[in-house]
């Protein structure tokens, strides 16, 4: 099964592109490819089965952002570490 999700924010590049999606089972694991259109750069990640289509597809285009040098937004700051006397 291949395509693209609109309502997924996985389903664009921040740069625009648009990202490709090709989802294939094997045994019980599912071998995710997230192409981005533009550059035909392809990446390939094996997930279980159990995990939702969302974390698929946003594992696949972590991995391609990484490939392709685009910088992730960083996370959102956590409680700082408590001082201990």
């Amino acid at each position: 099964m291949a395509g693209r999700d609109d309502n997924s924010p996985a389903g664009q590049h921040p740069s625009g592109h648009r990202v490709l999606f090709e989802f294939t089972q094997l045994g019980q694991q599912m071998r995710v490819a997230a192409i981005d259109e533009a550059t035909g750069t392809e990446v390939v990640v094996i997930t279980p089965l159990t995990a939702t289509r969302f974390q698929m597809q946003s594992l696949a285009l972590g991995k391609l952002r990484r490939k392709l040098g685009v910088e992730e937004p960083p996370p959102p700051p956590g409680p700082k570490p408590a001082k201990y006397a």
